[in-house]
């Protein structure tokens, strides 16, 4: 990464002395520790040594001793501005450090010296894509490939530009020239096809996902990407796969509701009272159980993680209308009305609701307060629900007779 034998040449070509010598040939054999006590005692004898301090900066580099190395390069460009290995490395290393701003005017500075050299201008398009500079990124990526083509970092860094700028059929192809020149690289196919999917472009997002058949995320996505297209049964052994490979609660419960919505709640019960036992504070399980309780007309139970979902987020409209709907579907209509209470409080209440509690209060004999809530619904239903309308209308003209009694 850094120019390391940069000073050997010059330094041995000037006669330095033996432990000169000795940290050159440290240097050139990674032997960073050594490198850096003899480069240390050659800055310290000569502070205006700028060959040394910059070995001394590379040494230090190699023992991730990153702020004193930064230190050291400072101090070396001070003493000899422009000094082009010293702006290279000490961009690089800003770099390293999430310093890109910093490291800007050095690689600029690089740039400009040596117009022909590849290492400058990818590293600058690094430094301009960090910070949000998507644009220049690209053609300084652009550049370091004119140079050398088979670039992959290159290849990478112009396909992410394009990606953060919209492009993203332009990106996808540099995306696939970096995996071809660097098979390292070909998981980042997975950047650009979520972007492709973030875009409500699936098709293209499952072409590339689908090249990752042994990643639990891609797998998962692929599952995700196959629900919205309402295609469960393409969703499941996606979710599956995932499960497999990375059996996380989040997976689990992915798993589970592509089960729920291809029909297979026998096999998504299991997996979601599992989950249940090991996260019983989880709000979508609570209610991902409860709608599995609903679904097999186990109301009564329905209803309880519906109220023990809502308990968890009291504000949450959905779940404490599923338990009073679940209430009256299972003949406990007090506590429906306590959940409909709960809707109401939460300013919440619609056509439909006002519905439920006509039918909880006509059940329980409450006539005045029943013929209200049916009247009340009819107001605001307006056609919109005509079954239920024709029953609120035959209800109301039953109890305005008993009102009147």
């Amino acid at each position: 990464m850094f120019a390391l034998l940069f000073f050997a040449a010059f330094s041995l070509a000037s006669g330095q002395t033996n432990p000169q010598a000795q940290g050159l040939q440290a240097l050139d054999h990674r032997d960073y520790k050594t490198a850096e006590q003899v480069f240390s005692q050659l800055a310290a004898r000569d502070p205006k040594d700028y060959s040394a301090l910059f070995n001394l900066a590379l040494a230090e580099t190699g023992l991730n001793e990153n702020d004193r190395a930064i230190d050291h390069y400072k101090q070396t460009l001070a003493l000899k501005p422009g000094l082009y290995e010293a702006d290279l490395n000490l961009g690089i290393l800003y770099l390293r450090e999430k310093r890109p701003a910093d490291a800007l005017p050095l690689l600029e500075e690089a740039t400009k010296q040596k117009p022909n050299e590849t290492r400058p201008k990818r590293y600058l398009g690094d430094a301009l894509f960090a910070t949000g500079d998507f644009e220049q990124a690209a053609t300084a990526y652009r550049d370091a490939l004119t140079l050398d083509p088979k670039l992959a970092p290159a290849e990478l860094g112009l396909g992410q530009s394009l990606a953060r700028q919209g492009k993203l059929d332009d990106a996808r192809t540099q995306y696939l020239a970096a995996a071809n020149l660097d098979p390292n690289l070909k998981s980042y196919l997975l950047e650009i096809a979520i972007a492709f999917s973030a875009a409500n472009r699936p098709e293209d997002a499952i072409s590339l996902l689908e090249q990752f058949p042994n990643d639990a995320g891609a797998r998962e996505e692929l599952g995700r990407l196959y629900l919205t297209a309402n295609r469960p049964a393409d969703a499941v052994p996606e979710f599956q796969a995932a499960a497999e490979l990375s059996p996380t609660p989040a997976n689990k419960l992915a798993l589970a509701t592509a089960y729920l919505k291809n029909n297979q709640n026998d096999l998504a019960a299991p997996i979601l009272e599992d989950a249940l036992k090991s996260n019983p504070n989880d709000f979508d399980v609570r209610m991902a159980v409860g709608r599995i309780h609903r679904d097999k007309h186990d109301y009564a139970a329905a209803a309880s993680e519906f109220v023990a979902a809502a308990k968890l987020k009291p504000d949450s409209i959905e779940a404490w209308n599923e338990a009073a709907t679940s209430y009256v579907l299972a003949d406990l209509y007090p506590q429906a009305l306590a959940a409909l209470d709960q809707v109401h409080n939460l300013n919440a209440e619609k056509a439909g609701n006002f519905y439920l509690r006509a039918i909880v209060l006509d059940k329980l004999h409450q006539v005045k307060p029943a013929l209200a809530s049916y009247q009340r619904f009819l107001a605001l239903s307006q056609g919109q629900h005509p079954d239920q309308e024709f029953i609120a209308r035959q209800r109301s003209r039953i109890l305005e007779r008993e009102a009147n009694r």
